[in-house]
């Protein structure tokens, strides 16, 4: 079996690390990063609610931790 070409194998390094550094071992909270920024920009955007973007971000960012701190001791 041949090896993968210079280029390939850099890209490959390079979506490696990104996903490591980005996702890491808990898959949820980048969900939950990604779904958390989605609603502010909608409700910001869309609604022109401002403050309720700035209430909604700490609240539904400490939620997340809450129920990823909650998992994560469920496993243990």
């Amino acid at each position: 079996m041949s090896r993968p070409s210079l280029p390939v194998r850099l890209l490959r390094g390079f979506g490696r690390f990104w996903y490591d550094f980005l996702v890491g071992d808990t898959p949820e909270l980048f969900v939950a990063t990604l779904v958390i920024i989605g609603v502010v920009a909608l409700l910001s955007l869309r609604a022109h609610a401002n403050g309720l973007a700035v209430v909604a971000l700490p609240v539904l960012a400490i939620l997340a931790l809450g129920l990823s701190v909650g998992r994560a001791a469920r496993r243990r």
